[in-house]
Formats: structure tokens, sequence, C-alpha cells
């Protein structure tokens, strides 16, 4: 076989992650219970991030408000994200996989992909291989994974969600007939809400019918780039290389993956305060301070975005750094197209000395700098779940416009 990749996704990633840190506590394990991560059950705000098994049976999804999954499940545990344990699980599971692929593709947080192309001497059974990946991962880290193989990442992925938790599946050439196309439009890989809609308006129900479809009648009813990606992968054609970026060489990043649409701002800045939050407390750690952020969105039709800023002065300071992320945000985002992953990078690190600044600046930018080291500290002792900025709650998280008009407001009055 001339090309063979893995798809590796974690089970419920986020859910999945707290619930073995539970366990290796000695508490409960959240997979079996009702559960779920994000929001606030008291104020009843925010948007459920990841959930339990049992917490699907009672209706509640990923996307929806808390309230309406309080609604559903009253009983329902809800726990605050952990960005840096995610952060920790994430590298772990990914240098297991590292052991096998020569080359590994950190797609997001959760998901990767290994090359595993012309490795038949080392490797003469691929299923074997992915199982004995997956349960070193589940024996030695505590959570699950699910493995799909293919001949390309598109069928590698969509193998992957065959069945879960805990799987290995195969989708090769031979299998797609009986494997792919009997499946809903909606499961194909980058066809969201709205291009499922269009595609049953056309009476087109299963990937199947999509394969079948006139390619040319497809692009002009689709659009031509759409129709043509969409024709491609129904047909499980796809010729996108696994590639592999240096880990964190340049710079500080985070990545996460929603299984619903973000479809407004609020929600997407309080996500993109909370990587901002955690990358920046990383930053700190290393005694590092960078000059450039960038932010990167994914659209439910997968394509991928990056806009990146210029900070106005090098620094390691939270809102500092927040402020030109939502700035980058507003810059990238046409606040029409849903978005299905959001990710913050900082990059021109460097271990200088910032320049002199005004008495003023250094006074301000003292208590930021305080408040980042009060609350890096608190986490570091009880848990990064143990306090949280307060705009992650909130209906308008614009600390970083608020941050610049406090400053400005200053320098006026001076």
């Amino acid at each position: 076989m001339a090309n063979l990749i893995f798809h590796v996704d974690v089970n419920s990633a986020f859910l999945s992650w707290e619930a073995m840190r539970r366990v290796k506590a000695g508490e409960a394990d959240l997979r079996l219970i009702p559960s779920a991560v994000g929001g606030d059950r008291d104020k009843r705000r925010g948007v459920i991030l990841a959930k339990s098994i049992p917490a699907k049976a009672y209706g509640v999804k990923t996307g929806e408000p808390v309230g309406l999954a309080l609604q559903k499940c009253p009983s329902l545990v809800l726990v605050k994200p952990n960005f840096r344990l995610y952060e920790m699980c994430s590298a772990a599971f990914m240098d297991i996989c590292r052991k096998y692929a020569p080359v590994v593709e950190k797609f997001s947080i959760d998901e990767c992909f290994l090359d595993m192309s012309h490795t038949e001497r080392l490797y003469d059974d691929p299923v074997a291989l992915a199982y004995r990946i997956k349960d070193e991962i589940r024996d030695t880290l505590g959570f699950t994974v699910n493995i799909g193989i293919g001949e390309n990442k598109l069928t590698a992925k969509m193998a992957g969600d065959f069945e879960k938790p805990d799987r290995v599946h195969t989708l090769f050439p031979h299998e797609i007939k009986d494997k792919l196309w009997p499946l809903p439009v909606e499961s194909l890989y980058m066809v969201g809400s709205a291009t499922a809609a269009k595609l049953k308006k056309m009476h087109l129900l299963t990937i199947g019918d999509v394969a079948a479809m006139d390619e040319d009648m497809l692009r002009i009813l689709m659009g031509d780039k759409l129709g043509l990606r969409l024709h491609r992968f129904a047909n499980g054609i796809d010729d996108t290389p696994v590639a592999e970026a240096p880990r964190e060489a340049k710079g500080y990043s985070n990545s996460t993956t929603t299984e619903a649409n973000v479809t407004d701002r609020d929600t997407a800045l309080r996500i993109l305060l909370a990587l901002t939050d955690s990358v920046a407390a990383r930053l700190r750690a290393d005694g590092a301070k960078a000059s450039s952020v960038a932010v990167t969105l994914r659209s439910e039709a997968f394509l991928d975005k990056s806009h990146q800023k210029k900070l106005p002065r090098v620094t390691d300071i939270t809102s500092e750094i927040y402020a030109s992320v939502e700035d980058a945000f507003d810059e990238l985002w046409d606040r029409r197209t849903p978005l299905r992953l959001l990710g913050v990078a900082l990059g021109g690190i460097s271990w200088e000395e910032e320049a002199q600044l005004s008495f003023f600046d250094d006074e301000e930018r003292e208590k930021a700098r305080k408040l980042d080291r009060v609350v890096d500290d608190i986490r570091e002792k009880f848990g990064s779940g143990a306090i949280k900025r307060g705009s992650t709650c909130f209906d308008t998280p614009d600390v970083g416009k608020k941050h610049k008009a406090q400053m400005d407001l200053k320098r006026n009055r001076k």
C-alpha cells in the first residue's frame, strides 16, 4: 500500500481529560454520569463544550446554551474548562503517536494525523498497530481515542467517526461503497447544516447520492469550488499531505475545535480569551515575552484563515495580548461564517528586557503583571479551574478594548 494514514481523535476530549484527572485523585468518573464541560450552573450562562455519553442520552448537545442543557438534565454535573490540563494531555498522547509515526500533524488540540506510508517493513499489520497505539494511550494516560485508517486524510478521518468510543475503523477504497456511501450527507467531512439542507433539497440524501451526481452539475448547483470538493470527498478522494509543523519552535499556541458552530461574537471572544489566558500563562512560566499574535479560524466548511498582528510592545501581560487578539479576530471574521475552530498563537518570542516606558505606563503595567502573577500562583497551587477571568463568564468579554480605553483615558489625563 503506497499511502497509509491514521487519524487519532480523543473521545470527548475535554470531559475525558477532566474525568481522568479526577479518577486519579480518587473522585467519581465523570464519563459514567450525566456531566459536561463549560458554562456556569448558577448564572446559567455559557455553552456546553463537551458532554458524557449519559448526558447525551438526555439530549444534551455540544455547543448548546447551559440553560437549555440544564432543562434537559437538571442533575447535569458541570465542570469548568481547564486549558492547562488539556495542553498537557494533548502533548502526552501526541508524544505516544510520535513513537510510531515518521510524520505527525497536529490537527487540533485533541486530534492528529499520522503518516504511516512506506512503513510496512516495520509494521506488517496496520490495524494491529492502530490497536497497539490506541491501547497504549488508554493504558498509559487513562483516556480513550478512536483511530481511523485510510489511504488519505479524508478517509482516515471519516473512518474514525464511524463508531465511538475506543474503536479502530478502516475506510479503504474497496470499502467506500459499503461503509461511506450509505451514510447521510451531513456525515460527510466539511458538510455543515446549511450545505446539508441544500443537498437534501436536491434529493441528495446520502453520501452515495452525492458521489453518483454528475460532477459538472454539482459544481453548477453548489458553486465551482464547493461542488468539486463535495464530489471528490464523497468518492473518498483527497490529496492533502500530512504536514508536520515545528513543535512550538517559534511560539506558543492553543486552539480548540467545537462540535457545534460558533455563530456569535460574544461566544467566540470568550473562547479566545480563555485561549489567550492559557498561552500567556505558559509564556510567563518560561520567562518569555511575545511581540506578535495570530488568530486562526476554521469555518464549518473546514477552511482555515489566519490573521497576524504586531503587538504595540513586547509583553507577557494577558490583557495587552488579548487586546490585539480581539482586534485580529474582528478584522478576520466576517460575522456571517460559522466557526468550528478558534486558535491563538504568540510569535516573536524573546527573553529580552522591555524598553523603559513612562512612569505612568510602568505603574499601570505593573498592576496588570501583579494580577497575572496572582492568577498564575492560584492556578499552580489549586488547579487552573480554581480561578478564571470574569469576562469569560459574562456576555461581553471585550476586555481588550476596555484595557485600551483605560490606557488612553489615563494618558489624556496626564
